[in-house]
C-alpha cells in the first residue's frame, strides 16, 4: 500500500525540481532588490533636491515631492507584484506547468517608464530654472 503512494521519481527529476524553485527564488530576490532601487531613487531625488536648496520654484518642488511619492508608489507595486509572481510560480513548478507572465511586466515596466519620464520632466524644469 505504502508504494503505491509514493511517487516514482527518475534520476535527476529533483535535482531540476530544486533549480526550477532556485531560479524562482532568485528571480524575486531580483525584482526585490529592483523594488527597493526605485523607492531609493524616490527619497534621493527628493531628500538631495530639498537638502541642497536646487530650487525655490514651487513648482518644481511640488515635482520633487511628487517623484518621491510615485517612487515609493511604484517600488511598493513592484514588491506586491514580485511576491504574486513567486507564489504562483511556486505553485506552477510544483504542479509541473509553465504560464509565462506578461501582464505584470508590461504594467512594472509602464510604470518605470512613467517614473523616468517624471525624472526627466523634474530635471529639465530644474535646468531651464538655473538659466
Amino acid at each position: 500500500m505504502e508504494a503505491l503512494s509514493k511517487k516514482k521519481e527518475v534520476p535527476g527529476e529533483s535535482v531540476i525540481y530544486a533549480q526550477q524553485h532556485l531560479a524562482n527564488e532568485r528571480t524575486y530576490l531580483a525584482w526585490v532588490r529592483t523594488a527597493v532601487s526605485i523607492v531609493g531613487v524616490g527619497f534621493l531625488t527628493t531628500s538631495l533636491h530639498f537638502t541642497i536648496k536646487l530650487s525655490f520654484n514651487q513648482h518644481i518642488n511640488t515635482l520633487a515631492i511628487f517623484l518621491g511619492i510615485f517612487a515609493c508608489i511604484v517600488g511598493f507595486i513592484t514588491g506586491i507584484l514580485s511576491t504574486l509572481q513567486y507564489s504562483k510560480k511556486r505553485r506552477e513548478i510544483q504542479e509541473g506547468i509553465f504560464i509565462p507572465s506578461n501582464h505584470s511586466i508590461v504594467f512594472v515596466s509602464t510604470l518605470i517608464s512613467f517614473l523616468i519620464f517624471i525624472i526627466f520632466m523634474y530635471l529639465s524644469f530644474l535646468l531651464l530654472s538655473k538659466s
